[in-house]
C-alpha cells in the first residue's frame, strides 16, 4: 500500500491504492521503477492516468466489486431521506424536537433519475428499482445498451429522486450546480451523491436544501478536506453525510483483498498479467 506519510520505496515495481490516495506526477517521479498500479476500487480521478501511459505503467482496477454495496448505501440513503430521518436526528442534536417537520413520503410513487451508468450507477438503479415507481438514466453517449434512457432535460423535470454517480472529469465538475438545482426545484427532489463530491456545487446544494428546492440531500464521498463544507449548520437539515463508506463492507473488502493478492502473485511471478474481476 502506498503511504504518502512515509518515504516512498524508490525500487517499488507495484503499488496498491485504496480511496483517498493521490498518485500524481510528484509521486510517480519518486517511483522510477514503478510498472503496475493496482486500484482496489472504482474511482481513478486521483491518479494521473496520462502520466501512467507516458511511463508505460499498467493500471489495473476492480470497479465492480464494491458497486452493489454502494447501491445498498444509495437505497438506505433514499429511505432515510424520504422518511426525513436525518432532519429529525439533526434537530435532536441541536436540542429541538421536530416531529411535525419529519412527515415522510413513500418511495413507491417516486421516479428515480440516475446520472452516470458505470458500475455504481447501474448498481444504484438495480437497488432502487423494486422500491420506486420507475428508474431512468440520463442519456449519455457512453451508456451501455439496454438502459431506459431519457434526455437530461426530461430527467430533471420528471424525477423526484436523483442519484449522481458521475466520474469526476472536467465536464462533470460541479455538474450539479445552480442551473441544475433551479431546473429540478419544482419537484423538490431528493438528491443523493454516490460518486465524487466535486461533481456537486456543495454550497449551492446546501442552500437549495435550506430553501426547500431540495427535500433531502445525501453525500457519501466525504473526505477530510470536505469537512469545512459541512460544518457549522445551526438549522436542522434533512442532510445525510458519510465518510466515503458506500463500498466499505467487510465482504467487499475481503473480495478486493483477495483479488489484489491474486493479481500481485501473477504480476510478480512473470510478465503475463492476469486481470480477473476488474478492468485495465
Amino acid at each position: 500500500m502506498l503511504d504518502l506519510n512515509r518515504p516512498l520505496p524508490a525500487d517499488a515495481a507495484v503499488v496498491v491504492l485504496r480511496s483517498g490516495v493521490r498518485l500524481g506526477q510528484r509521486e510517480l517521479d519518486a517511483l522510477p521503477g514503478l510498472r503496475h498500479v493496482v486500484r482496489t476500487g472504482s474511482g481513478i480521478d486521483h491518479i494521473d492516468v496520462s502520466a501512467l501511459r507516458r511511463r508505460g505503467i499498467t493500471l489495473h482496477r476492480n470497479a465492480e466489486a464494491g458497486a452493489a454495496a454502494v447501491g445498498e448505501w444509495v437505497l438506505a440513503a433514499a429511505l432515510g431521506l424520504a422518511r426525513r430521518i436525518p432532519l429529525g436526528q439533526h434537530a435532536l442534536m441541536l436540542g429541538c424536537h421536530e416531529k411535525e417537520a419529519c412527515m415522510g413520503v413513500s418511495l413507491g410513487p417516486l421516479a428515480a433519475g440516475v446520472w452516470g451508468a458505470g458500475p455504481v450507477g447501474l448498481a444504484a438503479g438495480r437497488a432502487l428499482a423494486p422500491h420506486v415507481a420507475r428508474t431512468a438514466y440520463a442519456a449519455w453517449p457512453s451508456n451501455p445498451p439496454g438502459l431506459r434512457e431519457v434526455s437530461q432535460a426530461a430527467l430533471m423535470e420528471q424525477s423526484q429522486l436523483h442519484v449522481v454517480a458521475l466520474p469526476l472529469r472536467a465536464t462533470t465538475r460541479q455538474f450539479i450546480g445552480e442551473e441544475f438545482l433551479a431546473r429540478v426545484a419544482p419537484q423538490q427532489p431528493l438528491l443523493i451523491c454516490a460518486g465524487r463530491l466535486e461533481t456537486l456545487d456543495v454550497a449551492a446544494c446546501l442552500r437549495a436544501l435550506a430553501d426547500g428546492g431540495l427535500s433531502g440531500l445525501a453525500l457519501d464521498p466525504v473526505e477530510r478536506e470536505h469537512l469545512p463544507l459541512l460544518t457549522g449548520s445551526t438549522v436542522p437539515l434533512n442532510l445525510l453525510a458519510s465518510p466515503h463508506i458506500g463500498a466499505q463492507r467487510s465482504d467487499v473488502r475481503g473480495a478486493l483483498d483477495r483479488w489484489a493478492v491474486d493479481l500481485l502473485r501473477e504480476i510478480t511471478a512473470n510478465d503475463e498479467i492476469l486481470i480477473e474481476g476488474g478492468r485495465r
